[in-house]
């Protein structure tokens, strides 16, 4: 059974009280891999990240906290509105918090640019280590499963059972969950924006790389 928001704000510290008032706006939908567990693995990226490039830890908090806080399905149509979504949503949270209008549009800022799709680059350090953290969530191990979480839940086959490395045929991540390795996953760690964050991710990189092979292997 989920701990409670008072409760499960004590591992967000050192931004507890702030994760007790953002946590119940946090997560919608029952998304599994965009749920409370994965945003608080882009909090501790985030958090990481913030030791060795700086910034405004409040900024950068609430920016983690609700930067999912719309959810929009991987197959919708309004997907790569998702982030501006987000942010005039959380836009609305913060301004009935009565925070400042600049750090309202600091934090809007850092979630409009931290989605892949919506594909417009984060100029702010919060920003940037938002995207940074975001990312470091879809490689590495925990990328692969979120990955195949979602292959399933959009009805996708693992992978072509006679192609399964797209030898001869174009490669289709909606059709085989293997794919999105190749047109996507592979892609990330090129375009992370701070270096704490690219040295993370060569690391997680190369685990995904070799959860690919392995997978290979054993079919």
């Amino acid at each position: 059974m989920p701990l409670p928001f008072d409760e499960a704000a004590d591992a967000f510290a050192p931004h507890a009280d702030l994760a007790s008032v953002l946590l119940p706006y946090a997560a919608s939908g029952d998304d599994g891999a965009h749920d409370i567990a994965h945003i608080l693995r882009v909090f501790r990226n985030a958090m990481r990240i913030q030791a060795t490039e700086g910034g405004d830890g409040r900024i950068l908090a609430a920016a983690v906290l609700l930067h999912d806080c719309v959810s929009v399905e991987k197959n919708s149509p309004l997907r790569s509105q998702a982030s501006r979504l987000a942010a005039e949503k959380a836009a609305g949270i913060l301004a009935g918090l009565s925070w400042r209008n600049e750090d309202i549009a600091a934090v809007a800022t850092a979630i409009t640019t931290h989605s892949f799709t919506a594909d417009l680059a984060p100029e702010t350090v919060e920003a940037k280590i938002l995207q940074d953290a975001d990312r470091l969530d879809a490689i590495g191990m925990i990328g692969a499963a979120r990955c195949f979480y979602v292959a399933g839940r959009m009805g996708s086959a693992l992978y072509d059972p006679f192609d399964p490395m797209a030898a001869h045929r174009s490669l289709d991540d909606k059709a085989y969950a293997i794919d999105h390795f190749q047109t996507k996953l592979f892609k990330l760690a090129d375009g992370f924006q701070t270096e704490a964050g690219r040295s993370l991710a060569r690391k997680r990189h190369d685990t995904l790389v070799q959860v690919r092979d392995l997978l290979i292997d054993e079919i």
